[in-house]
């Protein structure tokens, strides 16, 4: 039996990832996530998991990193500065090809910023942030219900590629509360990991984890291996939403709390007489190109909205490839774009083509 409650963003991501069988989570305080650990502190031991508060962000990633090669569903949750903390760590853990859950609920930036929300983490998550020619799996989702579903498919995906994932959501989406329904806990049944560092078998010494290759030629065939698993993830990881695309003329591409939103604000310019749709990435990365070039070739126009000076709106625009106008609308002090402000967006770009 399912069931109907109320639950904090933050709270849903901790529920949400005990329901995918993360029994170790290792994090840091930083506002605004602060409840994911809160939760976990409580939660965790009840059902015979682990929760340590590190003593830093970069000895939790680490934690992450040594629970997840012992072959454990494991997680760690921070916030902006705190994820840039992490960013060594995560690019060991993308070397050494281990499946993690890392979440970032994003606040403003650069530096210490504010505490309110932003989408401004968008390059950091998707184009590496660490360093090195690494991938994450990058889940945006826009609703309570969808962060504890996106959380159950996190891990799912990292065991299946073994690959860390990250589900990039925003300080709104963290702190507001929605009913969610709790579903009946799914089959958890962990795949194989005969690659995990289980210790001595028989005598025997089990697998080696590192991501080390001193030697070039060893250096190249670890990264032609990450290549070919990052082009299959590309081919089969893509997510996303359409409303209303169809008969468009003008495109909004917006995600998480900016793609709720838009679509109000899509529902009040079509009020009003004008062909307006939504275009949702659920993944960031891999990104869905395609579907929006498809579109671009189709003659719609593009309009992105985002709560950040424009990091989206590059992959929208190399989607597109010149074939039609890419607008842009940005918000910057870490407060909500407005429904008036998209609305007023999307009378611009009609607007600029002579349409009323």
């Amino acid at each position: 039996m399912a069931d109907r409650v109320m639950m904090k963003g933050n709270e849903a991501i901790a529920e949400g990832a005990i329901r995918a069988g993360c029994h170790y989570f290792f994090g840091y305080p930083i506002t605004p996530q602060n409840e994911v650990p809160e939760y976990m502190a409580k939660r965790l031991p009840e059902i015979g998991g682990t929760f340590i508060q590190a003593e830093s962000e970069v000895s939790a990633i680490n934690m992450v990193y040594g629970a997840a090669g012992a072959g454990a569903r494991a997680m760690t949750s921070s916030s902006s500065p705190g994820v840039s903390l992490k960013m060594e760590g995560i690019s060991y853990i993308a070397g050494a090809e281990l499946p993690c859950v890392i979440v970032n609920v994003s606040r403003g930036g650069p530096g210490l910023g504010g505490l309110a929300p932003s989408q401004s983490d968008y390059f950091q998550a998707t184009k590496g942030g660490g360093h090195g020619d690494y991938r994450l799996i990058v889940l945006a989702p826009a609703s309570v219900q969808e962060i504890i579903d996106l959380m159950y498919e996190g891990f799912v995906t990292a065991d299946k590629y073994r690959n860390p994932v990250m589900i990039l959501a925003d300080g709104i989406l963290g702190q507001m509360m929605e009913p969610v329904t709790l579903s009946e806990v799914k089959d958890l049944q962990i795949p194989p990991k005969p690659w995990a560092t289980t210790g001595m078998i028989n005598g025997k010494p089990q697998s080696i984890i590192n991501s080390l290759g001193l030697a070039y030629e060893d250096l190249e065939k670890i990264n032609i291996r990450l290549q070919k698993k990052y082009q299959e993830i590309a081919a089969h990881e893509i997510r996303f939403q359409e409303e209303e695309t169809a008969d468009a003329e003008l495109i909004i591409v917006a995600y998480g709390t900016s793609a709720r939103v838009a679509k109000t604000a899509m529902i009040k310019a079509k009020a009003q007489g004008k062909k307006v749709g939504l275009f949702r990435p659920i993944s960031l990365w891999p990104f869905p190109s395609q579907r929006i070039q498809e579109l671009a070739q189709a003659g719609k126009r593009f309009l992105v909205v985002e709560m950040s000076a424009g990091q989206m709106v590059e992959d929208v625009k190399l989607a597109v490839n010149g074939k039609t106008t890419v607008d842009f609308y940005g918000k910057l002090n870490g407060t909500i774009p407005s429904v008036i402000d998209v609305n007023n967006a999307i009378i611009k770009c009609f607007a600029s083509q002579g349409v009323a």
